[in-house]
């Protein structure tokens, strides 16, 4: 029998950040996560983004039930998982790869087409190879959603049209500031979206870049990379002083600028407004500081508006997308439905070979002086004569439903369980 795919997330379409910070996999905590998904299901994926924590089992014969996926992610994360249920999405077997392919290929994305999730998938699955939390089920799945992905990337314009979280970040600091070219940004962190986002704005030709990170030799690596300034940590505050904007994007489990942090820093600023961008889950900046005078802070789930320019163009190479996701699932499905029938057809098969060769022994020994020649020639005769009559029973098994009665049906007209024919006089 097949495995059974089971699919239980969580994501800014069905959750408000605060309730999704708290279930979000930080890479320390992902090596725990995928070995109690090793011992409990046999094994499993995690995808855990700024948007999205998912969690993929392949479980076998409805032994693994979405509630089961709840209850992990409530153990794992020390969160009353049950009591936000209606927050969370179970899918099953074909809902769930189209989900994960609609994923990969950034049609579910907060931001369509956004580039960095196709990474993330390849990534999580990844996670799961090194911890040996993958079995032959979720590894195919997971090439195929990565497949989907490219393919959406390389074959349509939903890339072409779409904006990254972090460039995102990027177009509302211009909404709010203006021209950014006197403007000075401070990046703190340089973790990927940090990275991701101080790209955008060297590119976008502000005066000034600096990049803080609790390692400064990070720090100061990323800085040369973009041509800014590293900053040691320690002087955060020094450079918010100096920014016009800052963006950060780090791992914290915690605050790091709470409403007195930044209170402070704005009493050196002067009349200067401060633009602050949190792109982190869980967040980094108290919501707190939004009561703040000057501040202006944006999180992770304001960005959702940005997203709505050039919003037909990419609606429009979606539709494309989608196309390409469904060939790329129905791809993967009709393989994953015939792995029910492989025991059947491997059966089916046996012991059709079993049944010609052993009417072969004893027509054979009723006729002693037959050449090799013409031996060889009956034996080739039986072998098509067993291929075509079994050619349309495996091609219905092959392309059946999981859970067809087909199976049952050709092992009890077969007779697969009993036992095969030997030869004998």
């Amino acid at each position: 029998m097949a495995a059974d795919i089971v699919l239980a997330g969580i994501s800014h379409k069905t959750a408000p950040i605060e309730i999704r910070e708290r279930l979000a996999f930080g890479a320390a905590e992902l090596p725990r996560a995928l070995a109690a998904l090793r011992e409990r299901f046999g094994g499993g994926v995690v995808l855990s983004t700024c948007n999205r924590t998912e969690i993929y089992v392949a479980g076998r014969d409805g032994a693994v039930r979405g509630a089961d996926l709840l209850a992990f992610l409530e153990e794992a994360k020390g969160v009353p998982v049950f009591e936000h249920a209606d927050r969370f999405y179970i899918h099953h077997e074909a809902e769930a790869v189209r989900h994960l392919c609609r994923v990969a290929a950034g049609i579910d994305s907060m931001v369509l087409g956004e580039a960095q999730i196709l990474g993330q998938v390849r990534e999580a699955f990844l996670a799961a190879h090194r911890h040996g939390a993958l079995d032959r089920t979720l590894s195919r799945l997971f090439h195929t959603a990565v497949a989907a992905g490219k393919r959406a990337r390389n074959q349509t314009g939903i890339a072409r049209y779409a904006v990254s979280v972090s460039s995102a970040g990027v177009s509302l600091a211009r909404q709010v500031l203006g021209d950014l070219a006197s403007s000075t940004v401070l990046v703190v962190s340089a973790g990927e979206a940090g990275k991701l986002a101080a790209r955008a704005l060297a590119g976008s030709g502000v005066s000034r870049v600096l990049v803080t990170n609790r390692s400064y030799a990070r720090a100061v690596q990323v800085a040369e990379d973009l041509g800014g300034e590293p900053v040691r940590f320690q002087r955060l505050a020094w450079a918010m002083a100096q920014a016009d904007m800052v963006i950060t994007a780090t791992g914290a489990d915690h605050y790091l600028f709470s409403p007195a942090f930044v209170a402070e820093a704005m009493g050196s600023r002067g009349d200067r407004p401060l633009l602050l961008i949190d792109l982190a889950v869980p967040r980094d900046v108290d919501p707190a500081v939004r009561d703040l005078p000057g501040v202006r802070l944006f999180d992770i789930d304001d960005l959702q508006a940005v997203s709505e320019a050039n919003l037909r163009e990419r609606e429009r190479e979606a539709r494309k997308a989608e196309a390409i996701v469904q060939e790329e699932a129905d791809r993967f499905l009709g393989w994953w439905r015939a792995q029910a029938a492989v025991p059947t057809i491997a059966a089916l098969r046996g012991r059709a070979e079993a049944v010609r060769r052993a009417e072969l022994a004893k027509t054979f020994r009723r006729m002693p002086d037959l050449t090799e020649e013409q031996r060889q020639r009956i034996d080739a005769l039986t072998a098509a004569i067993v291929k075509k009559l079994l050619h349309n029973p495996i091609a219905l098994l092959k392309g059946a439903e999981a859970d067809s009665p087909y199976v049952d049906a050709v092992r009890t007209l077969f007779r697969l369980d009993d036992e095969p024919p030997r030869d004998g006089p």
